[in-house]
């Protein structure tokens, strides 16, 4: 492996483990304050770091947005995938949380199809078929325990999935920190219409509160620790290419049960575990399926 392949598989870990640092922080706060409102808070403070870099960096003609109407929809998917997954771990192990979102790679693959027009292969619906096996299985002991909350991850997945089929279409359009201003800046408002939403017609646990020093703080790591995990996470593609750096994106699992089970006592069963195993596989499969067609030739 040459220097920069390896040192962008390092980015690209670095990245991803520092994404689950943020969930754990996110879940440190379960009970302190409404998952919407540090949804919303997040990125609000998302939104003014990255703005005001991007100011500094690229001036105001950075703001020129490409595809207006295309960016809002990245916004309301990064939206609806935050408020899911905070939400779930407030209720759920962090590790199963983590695991059922590992569906999206499948998800996107049927939504390309059904969006994009792009031929849905055999690959992958033999993927989502074993994913969905997956998400069976994980489901069980959660879905006894919280009830339909357990299907959050999943409507988190499905968010990612809607985002990366939005990226496609203003790939290459702006600087991959615009980018990320743009989807900060368009998931913000929508995140505080939620949380002023769930405030007045939601559960208990979604009203809203002035919240502790300390919770303020945390959102303003998790914020700050998100937005340094997606740039890390692009140096690592640039150096080492999307197809080597997808399969790094599973160390997540791991980073996941490893804090659940030194900071929350949690301990995923058996089959939990094996659940998770089979949607990973579905993902590795169906990555490694791409890589196979992507071959050339031999002349």
């Amino acid at each position: 492996m040459r220097h920069p392949e390896r040192s962008g598989l390092l980015f690209a870990l670095a990245g991803f483990s520092l994404l689950s640092l943020g969930d754990a922080v996110v879940k440190s706060m379960t009970g302190e304050w409404s998952p919407t409102a540090i949804s919303a808070l997040r990125y609000v403070l998302g939104a003014v770091g990255l703005t005001t870099l991007l100011v500094a960096r690229q001036g105001r003609s950075a703001f020129a947005m490409p595809l207006p109407k295309v960016q809002a929809v990245r916004g309301l998917a990064v939206a609806m995938a935050t408020v899911g997954f905070f939400s779930a771990v407030f209720v759920m192990p962090l590790a199963a949380a983590t695991s059922l979102t590992f569906t999206s790679p499948m998800i996107t693959a049927l939504l390309a199809a059904v969006v994009l027009g792009e031929p849905a292969r055999r690959e992958t619906w033999i993927a989502s078929l074993a994913a969905f096996a997956g998400v069976l299985i994980v489901l069980r002991p959660n879905f006894l325990a919280v009830g339909w909350a357990a299907l959050l991850p999943l409507l988190s997945a499905l968010g990612m999935s809607v985002l990366m089929i939005a990226n496609r279409y203003v790939a290459g359009r702006a600087s991959p920190l615009a980018m990320q201003a743009f989807i900060a800046t368009m998931a913000a408002p929508v995140l505080v219409l939620v949380a002023l939403v769930f405030h007045f017609a939601g559960p208990e646990r979604f009203h809203l509160t002035w919240p502790d020093w300390t919770v303020l703080l945390r959102c303003a790591f998790v914020a700050v620790s998100a937005s340094s995990a997606h740039w890390l996470i692009y140096l690592g593609t640039t150096r080492a290419g999307a197809a080597s750096v997808a399969p790094m994106t599973y160390v997540q699992l791991i980073m996941a049960s490893l804090l659940g089970w030194l900071f929350f006592d949690s301990h995923p069963d058996a089959m939990t575990l094996l659940g998770a195993a089979i949607i990973v596989g579905a993902g590795l499969y169906l990555w490694r399926a791409g890589q196979v067609r992507q071959m050339p030739e031999p002349e």
